[in-house]
């Protein structure tokens, strides 16, 4: 049964409203309340994305949450005891024009000065890592072995479990379907199961998050786009340390994924909205294009495929930030298709908004809500 009373309730129960639930319990917040719209958790965004961990951004914000995010999934075995099967095989960027290996040239500069030992390869390089890939046109590719995968379900459940034992309390199949708002801060939310008086909302609802921020009154420009994701059946010859591959100007990546291979393309056509069916036609243009550039798939089968939603804001960077109106409002949503990897510092930043009013572990003055409206973005260029 849902309580009647929270110190804080958090919408969406993907791997940013569990990490904000953990965070919000682990500093001491005991009456937190998930609230899930689906049957499970993680069911949505979260558990359809690629799994992808990476530092190399090309912005410092976005590469500042990678130093604070990756560090906290190294550490997550331990300080939950969820297994999320880290692997680090390496992103490797394949670069086939000269503005991008310009772009790109700049990136690696950026993020070596941050700290993070990326290279910019020559196309001879390139070939000699990935010898299974024809490179036709490549003049070059950005490289970081320190970037790597991990799995988004084990995150969510970890987090989620973690917060449980710390007291907070999750429900699912429990959609909110108001925001009660007086006086100019929130007081509550409403669902089918019943209400919650609570000082303190998080919006982490992911694609659905400029929905259920209309119901506190606010403006929060975030689409939903489709995704889609294929992979193959067992496929011999592939190497243990095969990276994530990507071939950025298709926007089409591979990495292992059991002992086969997983692979996307975005569709640059695809319009936004929230259907999630698998655009049969897209998958068939995807493969031909994904076997091109990776003959070998040519001889594995179809294991299985499936759409999800990236949640897309104008600049490609999320919004991080409690508002002042209505106050108690915080929102973490709209990470453009990198959300995962970047949950888990997501989670302690909203925690730190909600009960401080401010963050403290990373500046994110640039990712407040209001830079829309003052025009003040910078677009993340490292996005596929």
């Amino acid at each position: 049964m849902l309580p009647h009373i929270a110190d804080a309730v958090i919408i969406g129960g993907g791997v940013m409203g569990a990490s904000a639930a953990y965070h919000l319990a682990r500093r001491g917040v005991r009456n937190v309340v998930l609230l899930e719209k689906h049957e499970f958790l993680g069911a949505e965004a979260t558990g359809k994305c690629a799994g992808g961990i990476r530092y190399q951004f090309s912005t410092e914000i976005n590469i500042r949450l990678s130093q604070i995010s990756l560090p906290m999934l190294e550490r997550f075995e331990e300080e939950t005891g969820q297994p999320i099967d880290l692997r680090w095989p390496g992103y490797l960027f394949l670069l086939d024009n000269k503005h991008d290996v310009e772009v790109f040239r700049r990136n690696v500069a950026l993020q070596n000065s941050m700290g993070v030992p990326s290279q910019l390869l020559t196309a001879e390089e390139t070939q000699a890592r990935v010898p299974l890939l024809n490179l036709e046109g490549v003049l070059g590719a950005a490289w970081h072995a320190g970037d790597g995968l991990a799995d988004p379900n084990g995150v969510v459940q970890g987090y989620a479990a973690a917060a449980r034992r710390l007291g907070a309390q999750v429900f699912t199949a429990t959609e909110v379907t108001g925001i009660c708002v007086e006086g100019g801060r929130v007081t509550g939310v409403t669902t089918p199961k019943g209400d919650i008086a609570t000082p303190a909302v998080v919006n982490a609802a992911g694609p659905w998050a400029g929905k259920v921020a209309a119901l506190a009154g606010v403006d929060l420009p975030i689409v939903p786009l489709r995704r889609q994701i294929a992979v193959t059946t067992p496929l011999k010859g592939v190497p243990n340390d095969f990276p994530f591959v990507l071939d950025f100007s298709r926007s089409l990546y591979f990495h292992r994924e059991g002992k086969g291979i997983l692979t996307g393309q975005s569709n640059a056509n695809e319009k936004p909205g929230f259907d999630q069916s698998v655009d049969h036609a897209w998958t068939e243009q995807h493969l031909e294009n994904a076997m091109w550039r990776f003959p070998l798939l040519a001889n594995a089968g179809l294991l299985r495929e499936w759409a999800g939603l990236y949640e897309v804001t104008p600049d490609a960077h999320p919004v991080i930030d409690t508002l002042r109106e209505p106050a108690g409002f915080t929102i973490v949503a709209g990470f453009s298709g990198h959300g995962f990897m970047h949950g888990p510092v997501a989670g302690l930043l909203a925690a730190e908004l909600a009960l401080d009013g401010k963050a403290s572990a990373l500046d994110i003055r640039q990712l407040r809500h209001s830079r829309f409206a003052e025009g003040d973005l910078v677009r993340e260029h490292n996005v596929v």
